[in-house]
């Protein structure tokens, strides 16, 4: 738990209104949840997983996102093993997230999206335990509530549990505009998580200008599209997908969406030559360039992956690249959503 920023050789900016100053890339940890749940990435190996974090950290990195629904509990727990010996003065902020209640007699049904304060209070003391911390630096609700539970009510459950200490910094995932302004009205929101990536673009219309009028901090997920914008996907890979990674059962892997997203990832390969890099890094700093986005979120389940993008960190694509990628994702059909910057 820091009360100031790891030590880092990488760009940090400040994190909204937080005291949280974070490296423009922070490591996700969906992946290494493991498999046998419902939205899981496949088979993992959790000293793969420690030695992946720990490299992270080691180049830089000073957060790291996880949830409590990852491999239910299981990330949580692979993300404090790998915290353990790791010196106060480079410990990354630690970032989770709570509302998804999973049953513990069917692992592979989905969780349940539950906004009641009784429950989100039960999974923070349960986070806390899982991650061995005595405050979360940043306490986000994974999805909006479908028990009935208003986003005013368990948002306002999160800001208490802010005044009590027991999290620095709360914020929202998958969250709409017409939310984040209920949300808001409530008391101030922090951060916001939306999924972002030069395919799937619609929260640049109008969740990002939002947080940039409100000082809210974003960190975006699945930046390279969940391996879609990797430079290493194939037809054949999406193909030889197993039945328990969830991307073997989502349309942006199969026919003409999956060929139109290979195309786009094929034309960002110049852009990475010239800036000598790779292809993970430069589709990660696309979503960077967005003047809103604070940081994005980048999987890794082994180290190697951690030093194919990390150049991402400090990589700023000029207004050239800018409108070379976004004539390619007109050019290609790819995604849905605006495709080039507004200073």
């Amino acid at each position: 738990m820091l009360d100031t920023p790891a030590k880092t050789n990488l760009p940090t900016k400040r994190f909204g209104r937080t005291d949280m100053h974070i490296t423009r890339v922070g490591f996700g940890a969906w992946a290494i949840g493991g498999p046998d749940w419902a939205v899981g990435w496949g088979a993992q190996d959790d000293s793969e997983s420690v030695a992946a974090i720990r490299h992270a950290v080691s180049r830089g990195i000073n957060w790291v996102d996880t949830a409590a629904v990852y491999g239910l509990g299981h990330s949580e727990e692979v993300v404090k093993k790998a915290l353990a010996d790791v010196p106060a003065s480079e410990r990354p902020y630690v970032f989770t997230k709570c509302g998804l209640v999973w049953d513990e007699n069917d692992r592979k049904k989905m969780p349940a999206r539950i906004g009641a304060a009784d429950s989100l209070r039960r999974e923070v003391e349960a986070s806390l335990k899982r991650l061995g911390v005595e405050r979360i630096d940043l306490y986000q609700m994974h999805w909006p509530a479908n028990d009935g539970t208003p986003v005013e009510e368990y948002w306002q459950t999160l800001l208490e549990l802010k005044k009590e200490g027991k999290i620095r910094a709360a914020g929202l995932s998958n969250h709409n505009a017409e939310q984040l302004q209920k949300a808001e009205a409530v008391g101030h929101v922090d951060t916001l998580q939306p999924p972002f990536s030069a395919i799937k673009r619609e929260v640049a219309e109008k969740e990002l200008p939002w947080c940039d009028a409100h000082e809210t901090g974003v960190i975006v997920y699945s930046p390279m599209q969940s391996g879609l914008l990797s430079g290493r996907f194939s037809v054949e890979r999406a193909r030889a997908l197993p039945a328990d990674d969830w991307r073997s059962r989502n349309p942006d892997y199969t026919g003409e969406k999956l060929e139109k997203n290979l195309a786009l990832a094929e034309s960002l390969k110049p852009i990475a030559d010239k800036h000598g890099t790779t292809v993970p890094a430069v589709a990660v700093a696309w979503t960077l360039a967005w003047p809103a986005v604070t940081g994005a979120i980048v999987g890794a389940r082994n180290p190697g992956q951690v030093d194919g993008w990390i150049d991402a960190a400090s990589l700023e694509l000029t207004k050239d690249d800018l409108a070379d990628i976004a004539k390619a994702i007109e050019t290609t059909g790819a995604g849905t959503g605006p495709a080039m910057p507004q200073a």
